[in-house]
């Protein structure tokens, strides 16, 4: 999907005709329904990539959220143990989902099942 914002004093040797496109990321069922926000947005990325750990700038950046507004939060995660420190490489700690909470294997299980649900929709549809 594209959006097509108009814009008036932009550089024309850059944007022709004073149009800049963007490029919408389709949205995970587990967004529309739990909403756009960074915890929400952060969660969808480990669930969706659980079996790989991460630093927290590869986090913050494949999620869309700001490395600032990820460590608002971080904290809470590690100590509610959603996620959990799996090791260290130079001067960065790595972190995947904690896949052996119970909290976080209902989530995943939440997740597969609005997948089936909105799949089971389009080929009604």
């Amino acid at each position: 999907m594209f959006l097509i914002l108009q814009y008036k004093n932009i550089n024309r040797n850059i944007y022709k005709h004073g149009l800049l496109l963007f490029y919408m990321e389709p949205e995970s069922v587990f967004i529309e329904v739990f909403g756009i926000n960074p915890v929400m947005k952060v969660l969808d990325f480990l669930i969706t990539f659980q079996l790989f750990d991460y630093p927290l700038t590869e986090i913050a950046k494949n999620s869309g959220v700001s490395y600032s507004t990820l460590q608002t939060f971080w904290d809470k995660l590690v100590k509610s143990r959603i996620v959990i420190k799996t090791r260290r490489v130079g001067k960065s700690n790595l972190y995947k989902l904690n896949t052996e909470n119970p909290a976080v294997q209902q989530l995943i299980k939440l997740d597969w099942n609005l997948i089936k649900g909105s799949s089971e929709k389009e080929v009604l549809a």
